[in-house]
């Protein structure tokens, strides 16, 4: 456990210097934040008023067609604005890894050229997502954990999906069967990496959180309304954080994508080692 946060957190320090010779990729994370906020008061807002939550709130059995189509379409938008501001990240960090200088336009233009393609995959995605929530809320017990590890199996299995789409130009269910592939070919503690990644990132909230929760119970207690200049920062804290874990990954995913498919370019960034107890190999890395 210690050895796998301590490794993500050498993965998390690499990609991060990486981030630092391209900060502004951290545009794309911050985009999709405010288009997901803009998208959520869009669908939701209306919905709430024309009283479609009415039949859910009640547990009624009865399911509003009209909401499950409503629904799909938030998750579908929303899929595609977090897939899109992820495409460009991973593309501009394709590039850097290369050696090349990427720009914002680069990143803008690269998730353009896949626009089709990604919202292919935010269709497929959006549709087991939605298909998981329905069973998991019906199931019971055993039943909910089978479904939450069917989720994390598919979770694994499309983890490189987005690259994929990126660098191969591919359609996709290409992109899924050609993930697959690649993590087959490439098994090992990548699972553990990027929950590593996560829990440094949880760790990094608590170490900045705590002390301004702290900071808003006693301005709190001071006057009350000075509480809010407390929650203000705690949620700018949030985002920027989120922001740059977003983007992190989006390099992390970037680089062990690479390492999986391009063994020749020669990453200046990562240890190869690193990626190596990252991205264990199981078989040869040949040309796919």
């Amino acid at each position: 456990m210690f050895r796998t946060i301590s490794r993500s957190w050498e993965l998390v320090k690499t990609s991060f210097s990486v981030l630092r010779q391209d900060k502004e990729m951290l545009i794309f994370p911050v985009l999709s934040m405010i288009g997901l906020a803009l998208v959520s008061i869009a669908f939701i807002v209306p919905a709430a008023l024309a009283g479609l939550f009415e039949g859910v709130a009640s547990d009624s059995e009865s399911i509003n067609p009209f909401l499950v189509v409503v629904a799909f379409l938030y998750y579908v938008v929303t899929y595609y604005i977090t897939i899109f501001a992820n495409a460009a990240v991973v593309g501009a960090a394709m590039m850097r890894l290369r050696g090349e200088d990427p720009t914002v336009s680069d990143a803008f233009n690269i998730a353009m050229s896949r626009a089709g393609k990604i919202l292919g995959w935010a269709v497929i995605a959006a549709t087991v997502g939605m298909i998981l929530r329905a069973i998991e809320e019906r199931a019971e017990g055993i039943g909910r954990i089978v479904v939450s590890l069917v989720g994390v199996a598919w979770n694994v299995a499309t983890f490189l999906v987005v690259p994929v789409l990126v660098v191969e130009n591919v359609g996709a269910i290409d992109a899924i069967k050609r993930s697959g592939s690649l993590l087959r070919q490439t098994w090992g503690e990548q699972i553990a990496g990027s929950f590593g990644v996560g829990i440094i990132f949880f760790l990094l909230f608590l170490a900045g959180g705590i002390p301004l929760i702290l900071l808003t119970i006693g301005l709190g207690a001071i006057a009350p309304a000075a509480a809010i200049i407390g929650i203000i920062l705690i949620v700018l804290y949030a985002l920027a954080l989120s922001a740059v874990g977003t983007a992190i990954s989006g390099i992390y995913t970037a680089a062990l994508y690479a390492y999986a498919t391009e063994p020749q370019v020669e990453n200046m960034y990562f240890d190869q080692d690193l990626l190596n107890d990252a991205f264990h190999q199981k078989g040869s890395r040949g040309n796919f």
